[in-house]
């Protein structure tokens, strides 16, 4: 073999090497630039996403099986959590504006507990909300095994009833959840304070108190984030707890405020107190509220109520006489899950 065919044959072989190794270094450096830029460590493995149960094309991703709308919460574990602080505005975008889901009328009926026992219609309705945990809906506690009770008022204007009512609260070392519009918001705003510093929930009850069932799906999330960054630019606090006006809601309604990272809340217990025109005394009004608890019960009252701030205080004390406890909801069962 002549040495010029030696020598072809040593350079045409490190080409061929110098080839190999440049082209595996070029794959590496894909490879490791994909996983970055897809969040993964370099040095971990390749990971593959698990295959997911298909589901009836209404619902983005499903979790465990579960129908989960967009930018909820993981089915089960709704986060209770509380913001305060310099936060940040929230866009009001929501992920599926022509969802399909029915949007169908439907009007929270609690029917009227007595003996200690929830109507047959919140057990239907709880019983629904358990059956979609991907709503992040309450009506009453069914878990609990002790005697707890949930306060809740709903703030749609200030009439000088809601001091009184924190006033009683604060001496009788009970917590309560007041779910107010944005008009409330802006009436009152030391009252809003004063509910925030003495450790209330102050949740969301819509920007212009609207009936959800009428509403597009981005009239709905424009109600719900409007009067969330109201909340977030006034008073540096938000709050993943909503209720809808007049009790008004649908099933997509349910979809769409969970998927903004709201819980539904609703109630088992209330009684007519919102007419101010037809107060019939503290009384009466300590009467029907005691007559209708029952354990885990979400009890509706109504801030602007005459006869409510004339009968909280003998309320908390006759609840408590018979082996009640007032709870926060954050310790509803279905955060914790």
């Amino acid at each position: 073999m002549s040495r010029s065919l030696r020598v072809g044959i040593v350079v045409a072989a490190v080409a061929v090497v110098l080839s190999v190794v440049a082209f595996a270094c070029t794959r590496n450096y894909y490879d490791n630039h994909r996983y970055h830029n897809n969040h993964y460590h370099t040095t971990q493995p390749r990971v593959t996403e698990p295959q997911l149960p298909p589901n009836n094309g209404n619902y983005p991703y499903q979790q465990n099986g579960v129908n989960v709308p967009m930018n909820a919460r993981p089915a089960r574990s709704p986060s209770p959590e509380i913001l305060r602080g310099d936060l940040p505005q929230r866009e009001a975008k929501i992920a599926q504006p022509n969802h399909t889901l029915p949007t169908t009328k439907i009007e929270h009926s609690y029917g009227v507990p007595q003996d200690g026992k929830p109507h047959q219609i919140s057990i239907d309705n709880q019983t629904f909300f358990d059956n979609h945990p991907e709503y992040y809906a309450v009506a009453y506690d069914n878990v609990s095994t002790n005697k707890v009770l949930y306060l809740t008022f709903d703030c749609g204007y200030e009439n000088g009833n809601t001091a009184k009512i924190l006033d009683v609260l604060r001496d009788k070392d009970v917590p309560a959840a007041f779910f107010c519009t944005t008009d409330h918001f802006k009436q009152a705003p030391d009252l809003i304070t004063r509910m925030i510093e003495e450790g209330h929930i102050v949740g969301n009850h819509s920007n212009t108190h609207a009936s959800f069932s009428g509403l597009t799906r981005t009239q709905m999330t424009e109600e719900v984030i409007a009067a969330d960054n109201y909340l977030r630019e006034h008073f540096g606090y938000s709050s993943p707890f909503f209720r809808y006006p007049c009790g008004n809601y649908s099933e997509s309604a349910l979809d769409a405020v969970a998927s903004l990272g709201f819980s539904n809340i609703f109630w088992s217990s209330s009684y007519a107190d919102w007419d101010t025109n037809a107060q019939k005394g503290g009384q009466y009004a300590l009467d029907t509220m005691m007559a209708r608890l029952h354990p885990g019960a979400i009890i509706l009252l109504h801030s602007v109520s005459a006869d409510n701030a004339a009968a909280m205080a003998d309320f908390i004390d006759g609840a408590r006489a018979q082996g009640y406890t007032f709870q926060e909801l954050t310790n509803l069962p279905m955060f914790h899950a």
